[in-house]
């Protein structure tokens, strides 16, 4: 696989990304996607097609020029919204669904629990939490929660 080095990116017309490799072929609604998005977001990160179809291949995005890695790191960051719980308020019931009320890094808010498969378990102690409208919630440490949160959680675990 060719190494991002070997090509250009850009946005186009319309703001999409679009690569244009050595060989002066372009593809536009290129879109980064990280391998590790969770465990090592830094590390590994692929441009598709609008296909699914790998472009390109980038080890580290930190070792990437600041104004290439600040176009990327914009294009992941609108892709892959994925507030973190910082505390669990109250929830409607321990029966599923529920309503959660919580705090995270995006401010307040409530999420639909479907239910108890809905709540995965990543590497300890991160847990993901997709509510009713298919957004992700991320709990990097359950452990770190305060105890009435953790009380909640184990409720659901």
């Amino acid at each position: 696989m060719t190494h991002l080095p070997d090509y250009q990116l850009q946005r186009d017309a319309f703001g999409r990304l679009q690569l244009t490799g050595a060989d002066g072929e372009t593809h536009s609604g290129v879109v980064p996607v990280r391998a590790f998005p969770i465990a090592a977001p830094d590390w590994g990160i692929a441009l598709v097609d609008p296909h699914g179809n790998e472009l390109a291949w980038i080890d580290r995005l930190s070792e990437l020029p600041d104004e290439l890695r600040t176009l990327l790191e914009s294009e992941l960051a609108g892709r892959e919204f994925m507030p973190v719980i910082s505390r669990i308020v109250s929830v409607s019931s321990y029966a599923t669904p529920s309503t959660w009320q919580i705090e995270t890094d995006h401010g307040d808010t409530q999420l639909v629990l479907k239910g108890e498969e809905d709540i995965r378990r990543l590497a300890l102690p991160a847990l993901l939490i997709a509510d009713s409208h298919g957004i992700y919630y991320l709990i990097r440490d359950r452990y770190a929660l305060d105890l009435q949160s953790r009380k909640i959680l184990d409720r659901f675990l």
